[in-house]
């Protein structure tokens, strides 16, 4: 516990954590279900090429998402690209720039045009009142983002698609094991792409899944992960290779053994840090509708500068220097980071974008931590708050409080 700012290992005193504390630190499945399902591949040696532990994976997923087709691959950049080269999609994709440059990228890789969209301040997903007036006649689709596996307004994005003739792509990659209206996340849109990377709530090491009820559609991704090949091994259409190893596979499906028990921990924590924080002025933490399935993976919280006394970025150095590696997402925005902040894409101001990009700083959770080491971390956040104005002073920074 701090009790004076010669405490603060800011300030030269001791860190509270010998071994640091992350966001996104991997949860970690059952070592003796994992190495078995290794030695059942090698001693197959079916390593890759849509192997058993693959298919598996991909029935497995699919029963989760209750959707016809789960397609695996490689991550879910490459799922994105998967789904807007089998749609076809052409010219301009309207996109939040509140989400991973992962997003934006997957697209101008594609030779698409990312047409940035401001997000709901409330749900920091894509606002749909802003979408209208970005469409034009290069639009082809709307590429929505279910941040911190908060859904879209799904219901009101598939209007707008539906009138304008436009194609509807979900990135689902921090939504598995959410749902909308009591419904899955998954089979929304024309294709929804979740990502089982290291960070996630389970993870395949790197991995992802196209998630869609459209045949058709489904079968076209499938040949182009694996060079345009069809079932009887003829090129069929333009592909890549973007499979999925059955390592990598093995790693998911043992992850999706503990996913109940990932969820429960999650589920403890942010009811910790919920009843922990509460009472400490200018600090808002993310709620989730009490209604839906939500894996509570991602403990999010606004700093209000002018009420907390430090602004986000001071507050994210001195719990760093604690051994607090809590990260301050999509930091500036997409569309203040290059290349799409230089011509020849268009310069906007995207306010709450920009407003919430200034403000949101991630916690610690998951498996790794336990209810003694979040106390700690909030009692850190509270000495901050009841210590702001010395804090400033030391730091030579001004005064931002209101009143």
């Amino acid at each position: 516990m701090k009790t004076c700012l010669q405490d603060l290992a800011a300030f030269e005193g001791p860190p509270l954590f010998a071994s640091a504390v992350a966001v996104g630190r991997p949860n970690l499945p059952d070592k003796a279900s994992l190495f078995a399902r290794f030695e059942d591949m090698l001693r197959s040696r079916w390593l890759t090429n849509h192997g058993p532990a693959v298919r598996e994976f991909e029935e497995r997923v699919g029963e989760h998402l209750g959707v016809a087709h789960a397609i695996a691959c490689a991550n879910a950049t490459v799922g994105l690209q998967l789904v807007a080269r089998a749609l076809d999609l052409q010219g301009e994709v309207i996109v939040p720039s509140f989400t991973f440059i992962g997003t934006a990228h997957a697209l101008d890789w594609m030779g698409l045009r990312p047409v940035f969209c401001d997000i709901d301040p409330q749900t920091h997903c894509i606002d749909p009142s802003q979408i209208a007036s970005l469409i034009t006649p290069d639009t082809s689709a709307i590429l929505a983002v279910h941040l911190w596996g908060r859904p879209c307004a799904i219901e009101e994005l598939a209007r707008i698609a539906a009138h304008h003739g436009l194609r509807l792509v979900f990135d689902a990659a921090h939504a598995f094991g959410c749902s909308y209206n009591k419904t899955p996340l998954g089979g929304f849109g024309n294709a929804e792409v979740f990502s089982f990377h290291a960070t996630k709530v389970i993870n395949a090491f790197e991995g992802g899944i196209v998630a869609t009820n459209d045949g058709a559609l489904a079968d076209r991704v499938r040949r182009m992960r694996n060079y345009g090949f069809d079932d009887m091994g003829v090129v069929v259409c333009p592909g890549t290779n973007a499979k999925l190893s059955e390592g990598h596979a093995c790693m998911g499906l043992a992850s999706l053994e503990i996913l109940g028990r990932v969820i429960d921990r999650n589920f403890e924590n942010y009811r910790a840090y919920q009843n922990l924080l509460r009472n400490i002025p200018g600090i808002q933490l993310m709620t989730y509708h009490v209604a839906e399935r939500h894996h509570h993976h991602y403990v999010v919280i606004e700093i209000n500068e002018a009420l907390f006394g430090l602004h986000r970025d001071v507050l994210e150095s001195i719990l760093t220097a604690e051994g607090i590696l809590a990260r301050r997402y999509f930091h500036p925005g997409c569309h203040r980071t290059e290349p799409y902040c230089s011509p020849p894409h268009t310069q906007r101001t995207l306010r709450h974008t920009e407003d919430l990009a200034d403000r949101v700083l991630c916690l610690p959770t998951g498996m790794q931590i336990n209810p003694d080491e979040i106390a700690t971390i909030v009692d850190l956040i509270r000495f901050c708050f009841e210590n702001a104005a010395p804090i400033r002073d030391r730091m030579g920074l001004r005064s931002s409080a209101v009143g």
